[in-house]
């Protein structure tokens, strides 16, 4: 697995984040000045220095429970507020976006393409913002320095590291389903035609050469597909054409958005409930990693908590308690449950982490008003 996943993972997902929570305030007209610090805190939070320092040193992924928190986090790091079904149903959106952008990829290499589409689109929410776009562009001058000078085998790695994370994950949604993306049992369907990867040449010859180099003899084959000459290669620079789209907004067109948990996706949670009850001997080390990763989140503090406003990602109260009830807890991301150790030093940095989550100085999900509370981005389970 390749060390350097970490950060492409956490600003991709984040990017997706940040494209659904504008798409939802901009659609049921939430006042232009709360919208606009939602975004702007939000983003202030992912880029905070001491955040990114312990971001973009080279590290391990670590489990789905620890990123999860991570991103609860960042989601409340304004007046906006989520309960946690809503939060369950953000994140499998989040998470299902970017793992068939990963998918289609051309080359290992254009993940970093699809990272620099959000890293743009998030230039572009704080553009009349100069302190936290400051923020965002030493982000991109990190990324540059970083990946840009990665060897193919090494964008290999971080690729299927990014595969292996999202393996078990298989929520089906409903613009993919509608386009025909992906199966009823929320596994992604890729296209058998379509450009190949730049620098490559359309597949049906084959060429066979002498001992000496010279071309003896050519052979041609059915390819199986409808595939075109490669397109010019997205530009790996602060400012330009990336060229694909991937990573660009698709919720820029206003579309209901359901998610549904497939038969398969729950039989894998079943199996990593199993297997998750295994002694874990790395739990400790991501539990440090994890302290110091948070260590570097400084949420803003709300000094008028009656301003905050609740962001409800279903039709109803209603169906939002029912989403709840009916997720699977292995599927629920609400606690950091490590039974690694039962070493006391271990258990007060899990509490003190803990701790600094609701004492970040906003009320909990469940005890802040409603407010305006935005209607369906997805109708249930």
């Amino acid at each position: 697995m390749s060390s350097r996943t970490l950060p492409l993972l956490f600003i991709n997902l984040g990017g997706e984040m940040l494209y659904i929570l504008d798409q939802r305030l901009r659609a049921q007209n939430i006042p232009a000045d709360k919208a606009k610090k939602v975004m702007n805190d939000i983003i202030t939070t992912m880029f905070n220095k001491k955040f990114l320092e312990e971001l973009f040193k080279p590290q391990e992924l670590y489990s789905k429970k620890a990123l999860r928190t991570v991103f609860d986090r960042l989601a409340h790091a304004s007046i906006m507020r989520l309960n946690q079904a809503s939060m369950d149903k953000l994140y499998d959106l989040m998470t299902m976006a970017f793992k068939y952008q990963v998918l289609l990829c051309l080359r290992p290499k254009d993940i970093l393409l699809v990272s620099f589409n959000h890293m743009d689109a998030i230039k572009d929410f704080v553009k009349d913002t100069p302190s936290i776009l400051s923020l965002v562009d030493e982000t991109y001058r990190q990324l540059i320095e970083m990946y840009t000078s990665l060897s193919h085998g090494e964008f290999q790695l971080i690729r299927q590291t990014l595969l292996i994370f999202f393996q078990d994950m298989h929520i089906r949604v409903s613009i993919f389903l509608k386009d025909k993306v992906q199966n009823s049992n929320g596994r992604f369907v890729l296209p058998t035609s379509g450009p190949v990867p730049h620098g490559t040449q359309v597949p049906g010859l084959i060429r066979m050469f002498s001992c000496t180099g010279e071309e003896v003899t050519r052979l041609q084959f059915n390819n199986g597909g409808n595939y075109t000459a490669g397109l010019r290669e997205g530009s790996f620079e602060m400012f330009g054409d990336r060229v694909t789209k991937l990573g660009t907004n698709m919720y820029s067109v206003s579309r209901p958005v359901e998610t549904h948990m497939s038969g398969t996706s729950k039989s894998s949670a079943q199996h990593t409930k199993q297997v998750n009850t295994a002694p874990n001997p790395l739990a400790k080390e991501e539990l440090n990693l994890l302290a110091k990763l948070m260590g570097g989140l400084e949420v803003q503090k709300t000094g008028n908590a009656d301003s905050g406003f609740r962001v409800n990602l279903f039709a109803t109260d209603e169906e939002e308690e029912e989403a709840l009830i009916t997720r699977p807890d292995e599927l629920s991301y609400g606690v950091i449950n490590i039974q690694a150790t039962k070493d006391h030093q271990a258990n007060a940095e899990l509490a003190k982490i803990m701790g600094e989550f609701t004492e970040s100085g906003h009320q909990s999900p469940s005890a802040s008003s409603k407010g305006d509370d935005l209607l369906a981005m997805m109708d249930g389970l």
